[in-house]
């Protein structure tokens, strides 16, 4: 059982930057294939990024391509979303995941997930 804990959500202001952390525990993180999704007050889960199990390929969704990057450190079991140029429609619950194959944007793909953490974009 892999457990996810997600941080660095907070309030920040439009075009600033935000750093979140995802730590794993219980199973090595290098077997799993680590993906971000968002899900907005009255949205559906949007994919955001997700990268391979190597780290050597990142996937993006279009609306935060050449914005955000993703990477991980299989040795320390963490996942980082760096995320710039932050805009309003940004704003949402990052979700931390973990999934062992399939389609990486499609979040039933994904076995385990954070709880969650908030980041809000203010003008």
């Amino acid at each position: 059982q892999v457990q996810l804990v997600e941080s660095g959500g907070r309030l920040v202001q439009a075009g600033g930057s935000l750093r979140l952390s995802c730590v794993a525990s219980g199973g090595g993180l290098r077997n799993y294939i680590m993906g971000w999704f968002r899900q907005a007050t009255g949205k559906e889960r949007e994919f955001v990024a997700a990268i391979s199990r190597a780290g050597n390929n990142p996937y993006y969704g279009d609306s935060v391509k050449n914005r955000f990057t993703i990477s991980r450190d299989n040795a320390k079991n963490t996942v980082i979303l760096q995320m710039n140029s932050l805009k309003l429609e940004d704003t949402a619950v990052y979700y931390c995941a973990a999934g062992s194959g399939g389609h990486v944007y499609t979040p039933t793909n994904y076995d385990y997930w954070g709880q969650g953490t908030q980041v809000t974009v203010s003008s």
